[in-house]
């Protein structure tokens, strides 16, 4: 297995990167440095450098083939990425008391949830999505592991928060902003937010290549 070492580093890295930010002495000394925005700005630049390099390095690790790839593969990879760019664009600025990363959750009316009241976690789906998406037309081993853990980790913390933010909100709450609906309100702006969900989709085609070293899912 000998030229795994860049591979087994950057995902060592990332995992350490999303585990030590947010536990408890680390993160309330960060915030009180670096006040929350500056906080989740750190650690939004952080991740995504963190992923690129992990992506690259999947790239760069020996090719075990596991199953070849399909000829209709980026079709799923551009359904996938569609899916999650529009629930990731629903999402933005909306509050969500049911998962991380709300804006103004006091404001979360249970009768209109937006997106929430298909998708409780809309982030963690989007990184199911992009996972499960991107595993279909990567059948090598190292991205096997990859994407396989990505689609593992986001499936399993939907489980996990739900189970938290019912101890948190009580059961009764939680079943009351969960189950209230699932209608949008004006707020949500449905149509301006998937057209941005479009854009997206064409700017990350475009990137592709230059940030990953592939061709992007349109053709």
């Amino acid at each position: 297995m000998a030229g795994w070492g860049e591979f087994v580093a950057a995902y060592a890295v990332f995992l350490a990167s999303h585990a030590i930010p947010v536990r408890p002495p680390v993160k309330p000394w960060l915030v009180a440095r670096l006040g929350r925005p500056g906080y989740a700005a750190a650690y939004s630049a952080l991740s995504l450098a963190v992923l690129i390099w992990l992506i690259v390095a999947a790239g760069r690790a020996p090719f075990v083939q596991i199953w070849p790839r399909p000829s209709w593969a980026a079709d799923v990879t551009l359904l996938a990425m569609t899916l999650a760019c529009a629930i990731l664009a629903l999402a933005a600025f909306r509050p969500n008391p049911l998962s991380f990363g709300g804006w103004r959750n006091t404001r979360f009316d249970p009768a209109r949830p937006g997106i929430v009241g298909w998708v409780r976690h809309p982030v963690l789906a989007a990184l199911a999505l992009w996972s499960l998406g991107h595993l279909v037309p990567n059948g090598d081993l190292a991205h096997v592991i990859l994407f396989g853990g990505f689609a593992g980790f986001a499936l399993l913390g939907m489980r996990l928060i739900d189970r938290r933010r019912q101890r948190e909100l009580g059961l009764a709450d939680w079943r009351r902003l969960a189950h209230g609906g699932r209608g949008f309100s004006p707020a949500d702006a449905l149509v301006l937010r998937l057209l941005v969900a479009l854009a997206l989709v064409v700017v990350l085609n475009a990137l592709h290549p230059y940030v990953i070293g592939v061709p992007g899912w349109l053709r």
